[in-house]
């Protein structure tokens, strides 16, 4: 928030059953430092976990479904049809609450169980989250496998169905393809990305896939471009570095990385 995000998807309501490490995430809202002007989203599955948010003073629900048949069943246990029709009750209580809905597909460039995913089957699932009254729809590379040529050919596909105003690229840096993927959305037209601190996180339900692409990586990359984002990075190495540490683990970002030992040198 002090790094001057104006979108932070800060929890996740889902089943502590199937996904324990996102139990806390009450207590998380709870906590945090609200600041005026940062929409704070949560991420549910249902009803019961639009409530939760609800509880939780969430500023944006997230639902999400997926492009490829496969991962829904392995996912969320549905078909993606049906999974269309478990969020309609959703997505009506968020615009009865005057709240913001965003969409999320998940492997919308390659499926762990099934392979490839062809652009049409993406621009159907935008379509019929479009008609759900999504405000904006993450197009997201589960496993990373996407590459500059198939972001573009997937991008220019699905701005048939909605503006690529309210389209965001959403990359996972499995093979070292993110920012390259990112670059390639921006020359197609679209201009919101997400991506995780230090590079944090991955996919309980497709195997070998790494975090989020580096917030640090990618603000070196957009401010090198001279796009202004409004986004202290030097204050988001702290918080990359700061998590890193606490976790035990090393920060999956080169730029964040870089920029510390190069202030620690300094």
């Amino acid at each position: 928030t002090a790094a001057g995000f104006v979108n932070i998807e800060a929890a996740s309501f889902v089943s502590p059953k199937w996904v324990p490490q996102m139990a806390t995430s009450s207590e998380v809202m709870e906590k945090i430092l609200r600041k005026p002007g940062t929409m704070y989203s949560a991420l549910v599955p249902n009803m019961k976990g639009f409530e939760a948010a609800l509880a939780a003073r969430a500023d944006e629900i997230v639902i999400f479904g997926a492009a490829s048949e496969a991962f829904s069943q392995k996912n969320i246990n549905c078909s993606i049809a049906e999974s269309i029709e478990r969020f309609r009750e959703v997505a009506q209580a968020v615009k009865n609450h005057g709240l913001r809905l965003r969409g999320s597909i998940s492997c919308s460039f390659g499926c762990p169980y099934q392979g490839s995913v062809a652009p049409a089957a993406v621009a159907d699932v935008v379509r019929r989250m479009r008609d759900l009254g999504c405000d904006e729809i993450d197009i997201a590379d589960t496993i990373g496998t996407g590459t500059a040529r198939h972001v573009q050919q997937v991008m220019q596909t699905v701005s048939s169905e909605f503006p690529l105003t309210q389209i965001a690229g959403h990359f996972h840096d499995t093979y070292g393809q993110a920012l390259a993927n990112i670059y390639a959305s921006l020359e197609a037209g679209v201009a919101i990305f997400h991506s995780s601190v230090a590079g944090l996180g991955g996919c309980p339900y497709a195997k070998g896939a790494t975090g989020n692409v580096a917030t640090e990586d990618v603000l070196y990359l957009l401010h090198g471009l001279g796009i202004r984002t409004g986004i202290d990075l030097d204050q988001v190495v702290d918080a990359g570095q700061f998590i890193s540490a606490h976790l035990g683990r090393p920060a999956a970002s080169r730029a964040g990385n870089a920029l510390a030992a190069k202030r620690r040198a300094d």
